[in-house]
């Protein structure tokens, strides 16, 4: 991308309550700033309960953007429940063709994971909020660096395993909750082979029980390469116990490799990662000094 281009944002789940209103208008000046040229969707404010419109509504305004050539990149602002609504009435082929990048994050993990799996096309979980949120300073340098200038600042992310000490493939996952929603339908990845990223904002031991053996009954952790857990917001506030590296390795075989980022999640810290990227993790673990490649 380069300055001057046109971005768009969307609302694809909860509709942004009039409260939001500010820190849209901030996010539109710092985009601004950056040099890019932000255009918003029609349905980004709740109208009908936590509705902004309708599924097929929502999902036309962001094909609108797939198909406008004068629109380099589409950035979601919303999370919640309701993204799913508006799968069916995608059209991936315009999706794939368009060469666009989608970036959302929470319930956007829903349609992040159903483009790849649709079409193969690689889509971003970060929230773009962020750049305006607490620490919007070195967030809004790292997005420039990463979309203006080639350098992926953004998504030099540290990690350091819990298990293992290397593990290589695509990326998948996103929200463990959100994911979920996809496991049935002809919108979930194959996870032969993949690295599994889970991350929560909400949910305490026994939700974070039921979605880790949904996952188990339906055979991801027989399928996956490698694990690479977020912040899982709630539990970390409340110090539940058990904590979710000990759920995980319940779940998990113990060959499996696993790995922690602070960095992916919730927070206003959070930086993104690309689903569908093929990414090697190595080293020896020490945080902060092993990154992504």
């Amino acid at each position: 991308m380069r300055k001057g281009d046109k971005i768009a944002l969307v609302c694809c789940s909860n509709g942004q309550p009039a409260s939001g209103r500010l820190v849209l208008l901030k996010l539109r000046d710092k985009l601004t700033e950056l040099g890019l040229v932000p255009v918003f969707g029609d349905y980004i404010f709740e109208k009908d309960s936590v509705f902004s419109g309708s599924g097929r509504e929502r999902a036309d305004s962001l094909m609108k953007f797939y198909r406008e050539q004068e629109i380099k990149a589409i950035f979601d602002v919303s999370g919640g429940d309701i993204a799913n609504e508006i799968l069916p009435y995608l059209d991936f082929d315009s999706i794939a063709d368009s060469g666009k990048m989608f970036w959302g994050y929470s319930d956007l993990t829903t349609i992040i994971n159903a483009i790849y799996a649709r079409t193969g096309c690689q889509s971003v979980l970060y929230q773009i909020k962020n750049i305006v949120l607490e620490d919007s300073e070195y967030q809004s340098l790292h997005l420039k660096e990463t979309i203006l200038e080639g350098k992926e600042t953004l998504f030099r992310i540290p990690f350091s395993f819990l298990q293992k000490e290397k593990m290589q493939g695509i990326v998948v996952g996103g929200n463990i909750r959100c994911l979920l929603k996809l496991a049935g339908t002809k919108y979930w990845p194959d996870m032969n082979g993949k690295i599994l990223l889970l991350e929560a904002r909400s949910g305490g031991v026994p939700q974070m029980v039921a979605y880790l053996n949904q996952l188990q009954q339906i055979g991801v952790f027989e399928k996956i390469a490698g694990i690479l857990l977020g912040t899982y917001t709630e539990m970390e506030k409340t110090g539940a116990e058990p904590n979710i590296v000990d759920l995980i390795k319940q779940y998990a075989r113990e060959e499996l490799p696993i790995a922690y980022t602070s960095k992916i999640g919730h927070g206003s810290d959070s930086m993104g990662i690309v689903i569908g990227r093929n990414y090697e993790f190595k080293g020896c673990g020490r945080y902060g000094e092993d990154f992504i490649s």
